[in-house]
């Protein structure tokens, strides 16, 4: 009776912890590690997992981390929450056949309010699916398929989630990757990695239609945050990974069509990208040579988080520190206060608080079973 009590405290507990929480969801990858500037496969790897991180505990905290397959090729937006964090969707682009990576298709849908939370669905999206994304009204989400140039489209009621069609944006190296959707829900925004290009997608309730007009920001646009009010939205250009200091674009949502308006440098490789709720900072993350080799000339030990302060519709660099290696996603608190970004090569989350505009390393690390490789909040209505 004892350990029935025990476990039925525990169980109510998480219960507890998960209907007052603010969440974040980590996409963590056990599949591939980082061997001196390559990315290299793991035989016999442990499952990947995904992390479920309570934002309003002081410090943050893992309140469950359970097996379900994830992928660090693609940007780090390969994780979507509803708005009302009942559920998430995960994708994993890659799997290992053979001992080598190839393209998966899946699309998680992780029940959130269990106790422990659970994988409960697991659909098809395409080949190469990657950054996935959850309108705010909670009734649609988007995938990008990065090794077939499509994009998925999925109904949502509730916790239950319905493959809806697919949209053909180019060929199987056109490489769409991560996906913002506007606050009205009316408008799309596609990054291609593989044709350097951002598609606009029109958005009429469950129809969503590929409008011909692209957007040309720079080379390799990669991952993409539509920024509170929604005036502006924020491309990262990950550029070709030959040293040179990479941008972030600054794309105009009012202009009919939208345009670039603004480009400005942050260092080698911006993978992560996110915005504060409130739509005043942005964070990026930057490889900074962390992810090469170590004998090359443009390696660096550790990568950076840039914090850029939002003016309207321009971006002012106010502050940075160092992170891990192989750094991906970044995430900040429902008040803007905390920051979380992933260290893949340590399998952590690093924890920063910001003090007025500077970036504050707390010290703390939530330690991971697998490389973290994607994370995301709630977007609200």
């Amino acid at each position: 009776m004892r350990i029935l009590s025990l476990l039925a405290g525990a169980a109510l507990a998480m219960t507890s912890a998960l209907a007052s929480a603010e969440l974040a969801v980590s996409a963590n990858d056990n599949k591939a590690v980082l061997v001196d500037g390559v990315t290299t496969p793991v035989a016999d790897a442990a499952p990947d997992t995904v992390a479920v991180i309570d934002l309003r505990a002081k410090p943050p905290r893992v309140i469950a981390e359970i097996e379900a397959a994830a992928s660090v090729v693609g940007p780090p937006l390969s994780v979507a929450i509803a708005p009302d964090e009942s559920i998430a969707l995960v994708t994993a682009a890659m799997k290992i056949v053979d001992g080598k990576q190839v393209p998966d298709d899946k699309l998680q849908v992780i029940d959130l309010q269990g106790t422990p939370p659970a994988v409960i669905a697991t659909l098809a999206a395409g080949a190469g699916a990657a950054g996935v994304s959850i309108n705010r009204a909670g009734t649609l989400a988007l995938v990008a398929n990065r090794s077939e140039g499509t994009v998925s489209v999925f109904a949502i009621s509730g916790k239950s989630v319905t493959a809806a069609g697919k949209i053909k944006l180019g060929d199987e190296k056109s490489g769409p990757s991560s996906i913002a959707i506007s606050a009205d829900g009316k408008t799309a925004l596609v990054t291609r990695d593989g044709d350097n290009r951002v598609s606009v997608l029109a958005i009429d309730g469950g129809k969503v239609e590929y409008t011909k007009r692209d957007i040309y920001p720079g080379q390799r646009p990669y991952g993409i945050v539509i920024c509170s009010p929604g005036d502006i939205a924020v491309v990262a250009n990950i550029g070709a990974g030959q040293g040179d200091a990479d941008t972030l674009s600054v794309i105009d949502m009012k202009a009919k069509p939208p345009r670039v308006i603004d480009t400005l440098t942050v260092g080698q490789t911006p993978e992560g990208i996110a915005c504060s709720p409130d739509g005043q900072a942005l964070a990026v993350t930057v490889m900074s040579g962390s992810n090469k080799p170590k004998d090359s000339p443009f390696y660096r030990a550790r990568g950076k988080v840039v914090l850029l302060q939002v003016n309207g519709q321009k971006l002012k660099k106010v502050s940075e520190a160092d992170v891990g290696n192989w750094s991906q996603g970044a995430a900040f608190s429902a008040d803007g206060r905390t920051l979380l970004v992933q260290n893949m090569v340590q399998k952590e989350i690093q924890v920063f608080q910001l003090k007025g505009w500077h970036l504050h390393d707390t010290g703390q690390r939530i330690k991971l079973k697998a490389g973290p490789a994607g994370i995301r909040i709630a977007d609200r209505p």
